[in-house]
């Protein structure tokens, strides 16, 4: 299909908010985050006080940190102070402040770049008092090469649990969302289409679905083979030569 050089459709496609819902019900579990699905929702029952989970970016690490405080929250007979926190806003003026806040913590997106130092203390003030925390980070605890390295050996201590690439079944179950977050309908052919020519990234995907949304508003079409590959040459040309979007396809 080709809209050929028509100015018509060469429009800026509008802002529109994506939801990106963080209920139990909007969780997809497959293969590949089965076992930190179940752990997490097997707390309180665990063989720790502490977790540690890992995975690639766009894998669900937040997604269930959010259904953890929610199982916390709903599941606990006294009222629990539980928070999430980014792992770069840790510092030593607040570190004593989220301790004394908070019966159980959430630390995400853990980086050797971040305040070790205060991290490390974090770490140390709740298992020394038995306080339940969990951990995210895009690399296993043994891969960060923390500076400081007591900070390492702590979080080395917890049970780490991996989140892996989409298999098929959860990059099927991801395309299907990710379209729906953004009131988006393909049909089966499109979806094979994608699946068949779509790197096995959750990233990959999420950046993937975005850049039709905005090709196919931009185009006022619905989604197509043309926009699709349009995007997929795009993402994939990205580091490289910028392309225009608006070229024939």
């Amino acid at each position: 299909m080709s809209y050929g050089n028509d100015e018509h459709f060469k429009q800026l496609p509008l802002g529109f908010e994506c939801h990106n819902n963080m209920g139990l019900d909007d969780f997809m579990v497959s293969k590949c985050n089965k076992e930190a699905f179940d752990t997490l929702n097997a707390w309180p029952a665990w063989v720790t006080n502490g977790l540690f989970i890992y995975g690639p970016q766009g894998c669900g690490k937040s997604h269930l940190a959010h259904l953890f405080v929610d199982k916390v929250r709903k599941t606990s007979a006294a009222k629990i102070k539980v928070s999430i926190i980014s792992a770069e806003q840790v510092n030593s003026r607040n570190v004593k402040r989220l301790a004394d806040e908070n019966q159980i913590i959430v630390v995400e997106n853990v980086y050797p770049k971040h305040n070790d130092e205060a991290l490390f203390h974090l770490f140390n003030i709740f298992n020394e008092n038995g306080r339940y925390m969990l951990w995210t980070s895009e690399k296993p605890s043994n891969h960060l090469h923390f500076i400081l390295p007591d900070l390492q050996t702590r979080l080395n201590m917890l049970p780490s649990i991996a989140i892996s690439e989409p298999d098929d079944v959860m990059l099927k179950m991801l395309i299907v969302k990710l379209f729906n977050d953004r009131q988006m309908i393909i049909g089966e052919d499109i979806l094979n289409y994608i699946m068949n020519n779509t790197r096995r990234s959750f990233a990959y995907v999420r950046d993937l679905v975005e850049e039709i949304d905005e090709i196919s508003l931009a185009y006022q079409s619905s989604v197509n083979y043309g926009i699709v590959k349009k995007a997929i040459e795009h993402l994939n040309n990205q580091n490289m030569t910028t392309l225009d979007l608006f070229e024939d396809y």
